[in-house]
């Protein structure tokens, strides 16, 4: 039994609204981390976390939502929240790097390999510029 796109789009838009209610109610039962201070209060600890979960997952969405359902929650703060996303960022170019290395056979050649290193190094640079500074951007961004 088939059903037409518009009936399966409707069911699709159900699915995912269950699920991120499911994925909201999760999150605020973490509550407050407070074992995890140490890694929480720390942007280069959350900033390397972020890397790691985007390199994991491979979607920087998924990683960024988590960070905004963990910051919601209460579970950690912003300027950690801020760092993590910029991890998150860096962790995106790890698509290209895997893309380039199926591409070519190996380690990416030509000019596989220059986006690669040209969208790595863009980001690195930001982050690397924008990194120290996560507590103050925190501060602007709490007014709004």
């Amino acid at each position: 039994m088939t059903f037409s796109p518009p009936i399966q789009a409707l069911f699709g838009l159900v699915i995912f609204y269950v699920g991120l209610k499911m994925f909201s109610g999760g999150m605020k039962s973490m509550g407050n981390l407070d074992h995890l201070n140490f890694f929480l209060g720390n942007p280069v600890y959350m900033f390397i976390g972020g890397i790691a979960m985007t390199l994991l997952w491979q979607s920087s969405s998924l990683s960024t939502t988590a960070i905004i359902a963990l910051v919601a929650s209460g579970a950690i703060p912003l300027p950690a929240a801020i760092a993590c996303v910029l991890g998150a960022n860096i962790g995106t170019t790890g698509t290209i790097w895997l893309a380039g290395f199926f591409v070519s056979d190996g380690m990416p050649k030509g000019d596989t390999l220059r986006i690669a290193v040209v969208h790595t190094g863009a980001n690195l640079l930001m982050a690397i510029a924008l990194l120290p500074f996560c507590s103050q951007i925190a501060k602007y961004v709490e007014r709004f």
